[in-house]
């Protein structure tokens, strides 16, 4: 078990090359004028802001939390096409889905996403036939250019060879797709890093308490310091409102009388130990409309998920007994009783889709990017989905230079002319690093772990080469920090230093999986504790 004592001795000065301080990046905020600030770490914002800063504009970017603090790292961890869009008819949709998972996966983060193959059953008195879903998949695979295999039929027991705890009772066949999955928290965080790369200034845990205007107009906004209290403000010629689920809280800052934008769904979603190998995701039709997921996620299993609508405030959001029952009964249509026990789980979860404001079912909703402009000039986006994250960073710079009188200004490149598949940090193929990794470890002493390696491969790419360094140098960094995780303490001093963690939080659920495999003790927690304050 780690203990405290086993916390690395490490030096009180950062790794070189390491971030600017939170005073130094405060005041500089305070200081310069921004053409762009984007209030709001999710995704969303981390995307616009990305593009905004590779146009040439002068970025900022705050959140009140940690980046992907919230939504964007309670998602299904899927990069997918989005097979239920078939249903609707939105094929065009579909074919747009594919296309960007397709970049992502295969040129913009190779090492961070990967491909799953989903296993579709189909049981007697199900909602769909055999027929029907074949075709369903076929179409999809098709749209997808067949660059992930052709949807097919398989038979039950083949199906059960690669998935064991498969329910085969009253199982006609299984139709096959293929999507991609990431770690939702990784991809986002490297989406930062390149916005920094490109020249963005970044703050999390920065809240913002009010907006500044300048002749009626929102020209910027007052911040405080969660960490350390200290208030400050930001001044721009252009504020976007990227904060998701809190998208209307800033926009009754900006205008009182703002009428609600948006509406909330939640997604729950359990995190359990496996029992058996998965050699592919399961896909099970609920309903017409709803599918359930169990997919095989960093050596563990993601159930999931809910989609109801939500009132509350979005910094309560949680998994409730209702959720969990929900999700283990509707698993049990398609996995065995012995995969579903409730001493398994590890983790629970829970985020809220943003969805157009309007009546109706919220699973059938559109998840459209919302864009609206306010009284005070302030725009707002919210809504979309992970899979096609770049593009809404793209859609949302071309609305953004298109607004009446240019207001961010006329001297920067189009977001039109920029690069199509610019690739995010560490890009590198993934199996290559671990490789490299496990061959290059330092000659006298042990060498690390198979696990330690692919997960770092998979998380960081080629910057795992820095983390190898950092243990290389100082043994105590390459010890792991739990001994059921493959993570080494080597990764923490790194969050620190180069990835903006702030607190046990960001690092345990964030930066590292700690957290969703159920091994963030008090002891684990207490020593990242103490390495964050070094």
């Amino acid at each position: 078990m780690t203990t405290l004592q086993s916390v690395p001795a490490l030096g009180t000065h950062p790794a070189s090359g390491s971030l600017p301080s939170r005073a130094e990046t405060r005041d500089q905020l305070s200081k310069a004028t921004y053409d762009l600030l984007v209030i709001g770490g999710g995704i969303l914002g981390i995307s616009t802001a990305w593009h905004a800063a590779q146009s040439g504009l002068r970025v900022a970017l705050v959140d009140a939390g940690d980046f992907a603090g919230a939504t964007s790292s309670a998602s299904s961890k899927l990069l997918h096409g989005g097979l239920r869009y078939l249903q609707t008819g939105a094929v065009k949709l579909v074919a747009e889905n594919h296309f960007e998972r397709r970049a992502v996966s295969r040129q913009v983060a190779p090492h961070l996403a990967n491909p799953l193959t989903f296993y579709l059953p189909v049981y007697k008195g199900g909602p769909h036939g055999a027929a029907k879903l074949g075709a369903g998949v076929f179409a999809y695979s098709a749209l997808s250019a067949f660059g992930d295999g052709v949807g097919h039929l398989l038979s039950p027991a083949k199906a059960a060879q690669d998935v064991p705890e498969l329910r085969t009772d009253n199982l006609k066949a299984v139709a096959v797709y293929g999507d991609d999955q990431m770690n939702d928290a990784r991809m986002a965080l490297m989406t930062v890093r390149a916005a920094v790369d490109a020249g963005a200034t970044v703050l999390n845990h920065a809240e913002v308490t009010g907006l500044r205007f300048t002749k009626g107009r929102v020209t910027g906004a007052e911040l405080k310091d969660r960490t350390s209290g200290d208030e400050f403000g930001v001044t721009a010629r252009l504020v976007l409102n990227a904060t998701g689920p809190w998208v209307d809280h800033l926009r009754k800052m900006e205008d009182p009388n703002a009428a609600p934008s948006i509406r909330l769904s939640k997604g729950a979603h359990l995190v359990l130990k496996r029992t058996s190998p998965w050699k592919a995701a399961l896909a099970t039709p609920i309903d017409k409309y709803r599918i359930t997921f169990a997919l095989p996620w960093e050596d563990m299993l993601l159930l999931g998920t809910t989609d109801e609508e939500y009132e509350g405030d979005p910094g309560q959001v949680e998994v409730t007994e209702k959720d969990t029952a929900q999700i283990l009964d509707e698993a049990a249509f398609s996995i065995r009783d012995q995969q579903l026990s409730r001493d398994l789980i590890t983790y629970a979860f829970a985020g809220l889709r943003v969805l157009p404001g309007g009546p109706g079912d919220t699973s059938k909703a559109k998840r459209e990017t919302v864009v609206t402009e306010g009284r005070g000039g302030m725009l707002s986006v919210a809504g979309g989905k992970w899979t096609t994250f770049r593009h809404i960073g793209r859609t949302v710079m071309k609305k953004l230079e298109q607004l009446p009188g240019h207001p961010l200004g006329e001297d920067y490149e189009s977001v039109s002319t920029l690069p199509k598949r610019l690739p995010l940090p560490g890009i590198a193929n993934p199996n290559a690093v671990a490789h490299r990794l496990l061959v290059d470890g330092p000659a006298p002493g042990p060498r690390m772990a198979a696990d330690t390696a692919k997960h770092l491969a998979t998380h960081y790419g080629s910057l795992s080469f820095d983390i190898a360094r950092m243990a290389n140098e100082n043994p105590d960094l390459a010890r792991r920090i739990h001994p059921d995780a493959p993570e080494i303490w080597a990764q923490v001093a790194y969050a620190r230093d180069h990835e903006w963690a702030e607190t046990a939080d960001d690092v345990l659920r964030r930066r590292t999986t700690l957290t969703i495999r159920g091994l963030a003790t008090d002891e684990v927690r207490a020593g990242v504790e103490a390495m964050l304050k070094k």
